[in-house]
């Protein structure tokens, strides 16, 4: 409710309906008069704030310490208490991911060049003998250091970079290939093709390049494939629980949103532990990063349980098929957006 005056003419400014009361019985705004200070916009600032963060941490303690509760409270129309499921999955996706992408950023440089199993920095501290008995098997006779360096720029530039049968080297070629009845590849074999043919001009054919602007590419196609993973997982929930009527699809949307939400609060809780991992070394935090992962799956089967209200034997014979049928989708998603993903880079 603001503080500000209200007015004496009982018409409405936002839809002109004759106002009974302080609010408009057909729109909902207050009768207030128009003009405003600039203290009570910012008064009026910190008082949203401060109701979506009482709403967001009051939702987020039942979250997170009775799995499924929330979600029924939602069910049953209990909602005032509570911060809208979808607001607070945009917070809370906002927030996580802004965190990873600040975080995580592949770097050509951090790929490990490979030569007959071993890593090049293992093989550049070899002693003299080894060296030469380690270059003799993969080239046929024994290599200088300079012979090897060079060797090994020619590894990490993927001329055979492959996505597509054939390696061509432009388009024309392929294109003169093609036409002359030599190659018959349908449409996807064709754009494949051409995309090759594409990176391996683009970047040189250094396949370091290539492989960090798709891992970035990818990373970054992360919160579309959440999304577009949430009411198709609902959609999994209906089939599980299909017999039972009083659950329609958008209250198994629901307890998909606060699912979600909850392992977006679990994720950061594990992005926090690596970051001290990291910082101090102690390694004793990768069994915390252990049962966190775990406590998800558990949180799953809880949230189930509460939320769905049958027996222990069929909770768990669901959470078994939905992590099968979660697992499926996940692959399914992946190859999609990965090819998505490289045809857009």
């Amino acid at each position: 409710m603001s503080h500000l005056k209200e007015r004496n003419e009982k018409n409405c400014l936002n839809c002109n309906t004759e106002v009974q009361g302080k609010y408009c019985h057909v729109c909902g705004q207050e009768n207030i008069e128009p003009k405003e200070s600039a203290w009570h916009l910012v008064t009026h600032f910190f008082n949203d704030i401060t109701h979506f963060d009482g709403k967001f941490f009051n939702t987020l303690k039942y979250l997170v310490r009775r799995p499924g509760f929330v979600s029924t409270e939602y069910m049953l129309g209990k909602r005032a208490s509570y911060l809208n499921p979808v607001r607070m999955y945009v917070f809370t996706s906002a927030i996580f991911f802004l965190i990873f992408f600040s975080l995580n950023h592949f770097d050509a440089k951090n790929v490990k060049t490979d030569v007959n199993g071993k890593d090049v920095e293992t093989v550049k501290k070899m002693d003299s003998a080894t060296f030469s008995a380690f270059t003799k098997k993969i080239h046929g006779k024994p290599m200088t250091r300079d012979e090897f360096a060079h060797y090994v720029d020619t590894v990490r530039k993927l001329g055979t970079f492959k996505i597509a049968p054939g390696n061509y080297k432009s388009k024309e070629e392929y294109d003169s290939l093609l036409k002359a009845g030599v190659k018959k590849h349908n449409w996807l074999e064709r754009r494949l093709v051409y995309k090759q043919i594409e990176l391996n001009e683009k970047y040189q054919r250094d396949g370091n390049k290539i492989l960090a602007s798709f891992i970035n590419a990818l990373e970054h196609s992360f919160p579309q494939m959440l999304f577009i993973s949430l009411p198709l997982f609902a959609f999994m929930l209906k089939m599980l629980y299909y017999r039972r009527k009083n659950f329609y699809y958008t209250n198994h949307a629901i307890f998909s949103i606060h699912l979600y939400v909850f392992v977006f609060i679990a994720l950061l809780l594990a992005i926090g532990l690596s970051q001290l991992k990291e910082y101090t070394g102690w390694h004793w935090i990768d069994y915390l990063l252990i049962i966190t992962g775990a406590y998800i799956f558990y949180y799953l089967y809880k949230a189930m349980r509460n939320f769905y209200q049958q027996r222990r034997a069929k909770t768990i014979l669901k959470f078994l098929l939905l992590l099968i049928m979660l697992w499926i989708l996940i692959a399914i998603l992946f190859v999609i957006f990965s090819l998505f993903s490289l045809l857009n880079i």
